[in-house]
């Protein structure tokens, strides 16, 4: 009897010492193995541990984004999929749905999340901003203003940003690969 009692103890102890998972943490894990991501875009986990806590690199393979590698930072919260990644540009960049600290505008990261969409579903949207940047909905609305009156000039600002230059007296980061 009392070698039953110490085998009961020890499995409350190894219980305790166990971490306690999340439904956000299950969640996460999921839409992770999930993941179909192409050649173009990769994530990285500094903190295998943390799946809650990433980065994505995208690489646009066409589009005027072509040749350059953007990094974002994504965190989620342990209320997900209640609420949406927060996702964060780690260069300054010259983009209309990317302001100069690196907020991103994307519809489903705000007003239009539902819990039924996945990280997937994210990094897909922040992938076509590359290629369709949407001058309609700016967070930068200089870089937004020029894409719709002067395209010509847009990609020009762009091509000259992603080098690392300066535009109006905002340095860039060069994001060539």
């Amino acid at each position: 009897m009392i070698k039953i009692w110490s085998m009961k103890k020890n499995e409350d102890a190894a219980a305790k010492k166990k971490p306690k998972v999340s439904a956000a943490q299950i969640r996460v894990q999921k839409d992770l193995t999930e993941l179909d991501l192409p050649s173009t875009m990769t994530t990285n986990f500094p903190d295998p541990a943390d799946l809650l806590n990433f980065t994505l690199n995208i690489k646009p393979d066409e589009g005027m984004y072509k040749g350059g590698s953007f990094n974002f930072s994504f965190t989620i919260n342990n209320n997900y999929p209640h609420d949406p990644p927060k996702v964060k540009c780690l260069q300054t960049i010259y983009h209309p749905n990317v302001d100069l600290e690196g907020n991103v505008c994307l519809n489903i990261l705000r007003e239009d999340w539902k819990p039924v969409l996945n990280l997937n579903s994210v990094m897909v949207g922040l992938q076509y901003l590359f290629l369709e940047p949407n001058a309609d909905d700016p967070l930068n609305k200089e870089a937004a203003l020029e894409m719709t009156k002067n395209r010509d000039q847009f990609l020009q600002n762009v091509k000259s940003s992603m080098r690392g230059g300066s535009l109006k007296g905002q340095q860039y980061d060069n994001v060539l690969r």
